[in-house]
């Protein structure tokens, strides 16, 4: 998929309205990368695919579960403030690297959103928040150590929505010798070979 079909899918994913948001940020991370490093350099010149699409396509999942968005290790805001910028909910973003925190803010501030959107910079078994809807998280740990380092931010109705590349089977398989729960892997829309580790009524095995 090239750049003009990703940004096609996203458009068709968060609608008209959002779009214009979704660029200037598009433009403001390409600005920041002459900076820092917020995201691996090859994939400037793929961003409406490498980022933006792969974050939107987790928000239709989404659909039927009101509240609170918390994402971990959002980085540069992947998919933190993609869903920001494309939806009225409330997010959290978790990053506990100093200058990728204060770029986000940087962006919450400059789009209007300090009423519904924050960032803790904290590394998430630190953090202290209401139970989340929704967490989501993009390479940031193994699925079974995601599932232990956030417990304390969900609760049983909590959904998980974890981008987890080609890994996403394997890594269902070794949780659930830890956790039960209902988990299944949706396909990609980034990449057939991929996959979105989906997961509610989270506990550990005893």
């Amino acid at each position: 998929m090239n750049e003009e079909e990703a940004r096609a899918a996203v458009r068709a994913i968060v609608g008209d309205a959002a779009m214009p948001r979704l660029e200037r940020f598009a433009d403001i991370v390409r600005a920041e990368s002459e900076r820092q490093n917020l995201v691996a350099r090859p994939t400037l010149d793929s961003l409406w695919n490498r980022h933006f699409l792969d974050s939107a396509q987790l928000l239709p999942l989404a659909d039927k579960h009101d509240g609170t968005w918390i994402d971990v290790g959002t980085g540069a805001g992947f998919p933190g403030m993609v869903v920001a910028l494309a939806s009225d909910r409330p997010v959290v973003m978790i990053e506990p690297r100093r200058m990728r925190a204060d770029f986000l803010r940087g962006v919450i501030e400059q789009e209007g959103l300090t009423a519904r959107v924050t960032v803790q910079q904290a590394k998430v078994e630190r953090v202290a928040e209401p139970k989340a809807a929704v967490i989501s998280a993009r390479a940031v740990a193994s699925l079974a150590e995601l599932l232990q380092s956030t417990a304390h931010l969900a609760s049983m109705s909590t959904l998980y929505l974890l981008p987890k590349g080609q890994s996403a089977t394997t890594e269902v398989k070794e949780a659930q010798r830890r956790f039960a729960g209902l988990f299944h892997v949706e396909q990609s829309i980034t990449d057939p070979a991929s996959g979105i580790v989906v997961v509610t009524n989270v506990k550990e095995r005893r």
